[in-house]
C-alpha cells in the first residue's frame, strides 16, 4: 500500500482551495504523472481517494459510465462532514441532482430532453442572436479608456448573457444569477464568500444551502410561469418536461437549471478570459491571429485546454476492477484531474505552453463519453464570435497588473485579468 499512497504534501495540495490558484497544483500533477499516475489521497476529514492524473485513463474511465458511476457517491469533491449533511438534507450525497450526478438509464432520459438544443444545428440558427450580444460587449469595452480588468468587465458577462437568453431569464435578473453561479461555485473563495470571515463546516454547508434554496425559489417561479406561457426557449422545455410519463420532480428541475444556468456561463467565462491572458503574454499571438481570423477557433481550443475551467469530477466503480495494473475496489472514490490530463506530456508536447498550432488538440476540458459537456459547441461558438468582433479592433494588449485565479477545487479559472490596451 505504501507505494500506492501519494506523499502527505501532494495529498494535501489536492484539497487545498488555495493551491488551485497557483502552479503549486501543477506542480503536484507533474510530480504525480512522472511519479505515482494513479495514487491514492489520505487526507484528515476526507474520505481517501484515488487520484486519476493521466490523459489516456481519464479517457478509460469516461468511456466505462456503467463501471465507474457518477451517482453513488458525491460526484465533486467534498469532506466527509460535508458529505454527510448533504445525505441528511437529501438522502443522496448530492445537495444538487443535475446530470452531472446521474447514471443510465436516468441520465439519457434527463439528456435528450435539452440536447437538440446544444447540436450545432440548433445553435447555427442563434448565431446571429449570439452575434448580437458580442457585438454589445465588445462596444462596452472599446468604450473603456485603454485599461479594465477583463474578466469582471467583459469576460464574466458575455457568456452569462449569451446563456440567460437561451434559458429565458429577463435581463434584470443577470447580477442576480452571476451572483449565484460564483457563491456556488467559487464558495471557497474568499472573494466570493456571502461570509468573509473563515468558514466552519456548518456554515459552509449553510452558505451552499442558501445558494441551491435562492435557485429552487427563483426557478419555480419561471417554472410557474413557462406552463402558464410557453415561449421559445430552454426554461419552457424544462417546466414542461416529462420524465417516463410524469413531470420532472423539483429536486431534478432545480438541478437541471441550476447546471445549465451556472456551468453555462461560469466556464466559459474563465476560458474567455484564458484567451485574452494568452493575447497579452504571448509574443506576436495578438497578430498573428488578428491577421488571420481562420486561427481563431486553434486560439479557442487552446485557451480551453490552458484553463481547463473544471478541474475534477469524482467517480466510483460499481464493481471490483483494475487501472493501470492496480486493484481498485468496488465503491472506492476516483478523482478525475482533467487539468492534469490536459498538460500530460505525453499527449502534449511541451504542455504548459500555449500553443496555437497543435493538431489536433485533444483537449479534455469537457469530459469524455456520455457525461461529454452538453453545452460545448455552444461554449465554442460564443467564445469564436466574440474574439471575430473583438481582435479587428484591438492594436495591441499586454497585462496591466497581477492576474488573480479563483480559489476553489471544482470550477477554477481567472477572476482578475487587468489589461491595458490600444484600439485599431
Amino acid at each position: 500500500m505504501s507505494e500506492i499512497r501519494l506523499p502527505e504534501n501532494i495529498a494535501t495540495t489536492l484539497v487545498n482551495p488555495k493551491a488551485y490558484a497557483t502552479d503549486e497544483l501543477h506542480n503536484a500533477y507533474r510530480w504525480m504523472r512522472q511519479n505515482n499516475p494513479l495514487g491514492v489521497a489520505e487526507v484528515e476529514g476526507f474520505d481517501p481517494f484515488w487520484v486519476v492524473t493521466k490523459h489516456a485513463d481519464i479517457l478509460e474511465i469516461s468511456k466505462q459510465n456503467a463501471l465507474y458511476t457518477s451517482g453513488v457517491k458525491a460526484s465533486t469533491l467534498t469532506n466527509k462532514a460535508g458529505d454527510a449533511r448533504a445525505r441528511a438534507i437529501t438522502g443522496t450525497p448530492h445537495l444538487v441532482k443535475s446530470l452531472v450526478q446521474m447514471d443510465e438509464p436516468e441520465h439519457m432520459k434527463y439528456r435528450l430532453l435539452t440536447q437538440a438544443w446544444f447540436m450545432p444545428a440548433s445553435i447555427k440558427k442563434r448565431e446571429e442572436a449570439v452575434r448580437a450580444l458580442a457585438k454589445l460587449s465588445v462596444d462596452e469595452f472599446v468604450a473603456l479608456p485603454g485599461q479594465c480588468d477583463f474578466v469582471t468587465d467583459v469576460a464574466m458577462h458575455y457568456p452569462l448573457r449569451v446563456v440567460m437568453q437561451i434559458l429565458g431569464v429577463p435581463m434584470e435578473d443577470y447580477p442576480r444569477m452571476l451572483r449565484l453561479t460564483q457563491e456556488l461555485f467559487g464558495a471557497q473563495d474568499p472573494d466570493v464568500q456571502r461570509f468573509q470571515e473563515a468558514l466552519s463546516d456548518e456554515q459552509y454547508a449553510q452558505l451552499l444551502l442558501a445558494v441551491i434554496g435562492d435557485f429552487t425559489t427563483y426557478f419555480e417561479a419561471i417554472s410557474a410561469d413557462r406552463r402558464a406561457n410557453p415561449r421559445d426557449d430552454l426554461a419552457t422545455l424544462i417546466a414542461n418536461a416529462q420524465i417516463d410519463g410524469a413531470p420532472m420532480g423539483q429536486f431534478e428541475a432545480t438541478g437541471y437549471y441550476t447546471i445549465v444556468a451556472t456551468a453555462g456561463h461560469d466556464t466559459t467565462s474563465s476560458s474567455t478570459a484564458g484567451a485574452m491572458w494568452a493575447l497579452a503574454t504571448v509574443p506576436g499571438l495578438l497578430e498573428r491571429v488578428r491577421g488571420d481570423l481562420s486561427l481563431v477557433p486553434a486560439l479557442i481550443e487552446e485557451a480551453i485546454r490552458w484553463t481547463t475551467p473544471v478541474k475534477t469530477f469524482m467517480r466510483s466503480p460499481s464493481e471490483d476492477t483494475e487501472l493501470r495494473g492496480r486493484k481498485i475496489a468496488k465503491g472506492d472514490w476516483m478523482m478525475l484531474c482533467y487539468a492534469s490530463g490536459n498538460r500530460d506530456e505525453e499527449v502534449f508536447p511541451d504542455a504548459d505552453k500555449f500553443d496555437i498550432d497543435r493538431t489536433p488538440n485533444r483537449q479534455l476540458a469537457f469530459g469524455f463519453g456520455a457525461h461529454l459537456c452538453l453545452g460545448q459547441h455552444l461554449a465554442r461558438t460564443e467564445m469564436r464570435i466574440l474574439f471575430e468582433e473583438l481582435l479587428p479592433r484591438l492594436k495591441s494588449v499586454s497585462l496591466d497588473g497581477e492576474p488573480r485565479y479563483t480559489e476553489s477545487w471544482f470550477v477554477n479559472g481567472l477572476k482578475k485579468l487587468p489589461i491595458k490596451f490600444e484600439l485599431a
